[in-house]
């Protein structure tokens, strides 16, 4: 299991980390014991999760960064945190970063779009900041960090190859440790290495659309320094209880459920870590009258 600044070398020297991404303190456990190197905190996730809202920034820094500390505290491998557009402008991020690297995350993601953002999976249309607005954000952004190893993940999400290019650069100049391209001008593998070669950094991917139904695992790792699956945890969970509650509504019994429906509650208080603090309690509470 690695720390923040062996993910920050290892991304660094070309290494492609996996990542899923999480909605909650529980969903951020069932990622780590998957297995992933690291894992991303999900605006969209904790957007649905917590308010069950859509994710146009309806939620405040404060309830985001809630979730990203308790996760933080609660897991061993590096978390990835999605800090929206941080919250205002360069003098705003400054404090988003400050907050947020306090709160345990490994690294922060800063994208250029106008706030309050929209989710560009449902958008018709984005609305950007300018380049020298989403240029003075990654500055300010790299500037706040106390520690160097906090990377700063530049996110831009023009529309256009030419544009996305044109900003990765700028926004890699100013300091961005990664580029996340959310752009539908990406249209295969290629696309992908020409921004690569062209800003000079590795790419934080969204395993997503095309990405996920026409690239290999290879592919992805030949240009990704990051490769998150987003919404599996949501999206999945989502599903299953939809599923299980429906059955037994209609039911009136969980004697439907299986295995594969839902874990047992033994395996699930061993997961939990209820062993552990009933080991604890025998270790300091077992004098108590």
């Amino acid at each position: 299991m690695m720390n923040k600044s062996e993910m920050a070398a290892a991304i660094r020297s070309g290494r492609c980390l996996w990542s899923a991404g999480c909605h909650d303190v529980l969903s951020a456990l069932i990622i780590e014991k998957a297995g992933f190197d690291v894992l991303l905190t999900s605006g969209f996730g904790i957007s649905a999760s917590l308010l069950g809202q859509p994710d146009v920034e309806v939620y405040s820094m404060t309830e985001n960064l809630g979730v990203v500390r308790n996760v933080s505290n609660a897991v061993g491998i590096p978390v990835i945190a999605d800090a929206d557009t941080g919250y205002g402008n360069a003098i705003n991020v400054m404090r988003t970063v400050r907050e947020f690297e306090q709160a345990g995350a490994a690294a922060m993601i800063i994208e250029d779009q106008v706030m309050p953002k929209r989710c560009p999976a449902v958008a018709s249309k984005l609305e950007l900041i300018t380049i020298e607005e989403g240029v003075s954000k990654i500055r300010a952004a790299v500037a706040a960090r106390q520690d160097p190893d906090t990377l700063i993940v530049g996110r831009t999400d023009a529309e256009t190859k030419k544009e996305s290019i044109q900003r990765a650069k700028a926004y890699a100049e100013a300091g961005a440790d990664i580029i996340q391209p959310i752009s539908a001008g990406y249209k295969n593998l290629q696309d992908l290495q020409d921004l690569r070669n062209e800003c000079g950094k590795p790419l934080s991917l969204q395993i997503m659309r095309w990405l996920e139904s026409e690239l290999t695992g290879d592919e992805i790792e030949s240009v990704a320094g990051i490769a998150h699956f987003p919404l599996v945890t949501l999206l999945s969970a989502t599903r299953a209880m939809e599923s299980s509650l429906n059955r037994v509504r209609e039911a009136r019994t969980t004697r439907i459920l299986n295995e594969t429906d839902q874990m047992s509650l033994p395996d699930f208080k061993k997961f939990i870590g209820f062993e552990e603090v009933e080991r604890l309690q025998e270790e300091f509470m077992k004098d108590i009258a």
